[in-house]
């Protein structure tokens, strides 16, 4: 199960994702940050992870993606934070290219 809590400020939203990224939580995660109006796309836009336990490959995608749209990401533990580390580390060597569906 995912949670996705959204607060709104006047300079920053912020995602607050707890649970696991996986399965139909995945779809569900980018259909609401597509769903985002373009007119708030323009404030920065934070994803905390601090409370999610586990993220599966179509999960890794669409935090991808969401870095692609200029995300920053928020993290604390030892998981969270490699989780970050790495997908950085692909986005740099490798932004665009991604295969499969999710």
């Amino acid at each position: 199960m995912l949670r996705i809590t959204i607060t709104d400020g006047p300079s920053e939203e912020r995602w607050i994702l707890q649970g696991r990224l996986s399965g139909p939580w995945v779809a569900q995660l980018k259909s609401s940050w597509k769903k985002t109006p373009v007119s708030r796309q323009a404030r920065k836009r934070i994803i905390d992870l601090n409370e999610v336990t586990f993220v599966d490959l179509d999960g890794e995608r669409v935090l991808t993606m969401m870095m692609r749209d200029g995300a920053e990401f928020v993290a604390a533990g030892v998981y969270t934070n490699h989780l970050v580390e790495t997908l950085k580390s692909r986005h740099r060597h490798c932004p665009f290219k991604f295969f499969g569906s999710f």
